[in-house]
């Protein structure tokens, strides 16, 4: 499995499995479907996703930059604040471990609330950055 992956399914299943995320979120969608408003009103997206080579002599690596949006048709703000900060909470400097890759880090570097074009949803993100060593053969 790639790097890139293997990653996006660790952070995915994270968030699935954190308790104040899911209480948010009606779900987390790799790729969203066309009708993903249900009962909570708001949903995880994974956004753009980029890497920049980070090995070493003898370190094959990449440093992966993941946005991963929310989604919120609530009636204020402070509920897509409220998911933003939730997600930030569940993956900031934790301690993840990936099956085939290694992580080297995971942390939270952005975070950002603000009004969609649409007028009706508003839009967190979370950008997370994690290095990733890939040993040697894969």
């Amino acid at each position: 499995m790639s790097p890139g992956a293997e990653l996006w399914m660790l952070i995915r299943d994270t968030l699935k499995a954190d308790t104040a995320v899911m209480e948010l979120v009606d779900s987390i969608f790799d790729k969203v479907p066309d009708n993903p408003w249900k009962a909570k009103r708001a949903y995880i997206s994974r956004g753009p996703f980029y890497a920049v080579d980070d090995g070493a002599d003898c370190i094959d690596g990449q440093e992966f930059t993941i946005q991963i949006d929310i989604w919120s048709r609530k009636t204020d703000r402070w509920s897509c604040d409220e998911i933003v900060e939730a997600v930030r909470k569940a993956l900031d400097e934790r301690d993840l471990q990936l099956s085939e890759n290694a992580l080297a880090g995971i942390r939270v570097g952005l975070t950002r609330v603000f009004d969609d074009p649409d007028e009706l949803t508003i839009h967190g993100i979370v950008q997370v950055i994690a290095r990733v060593e890939i040993p040697e053969g894969t």
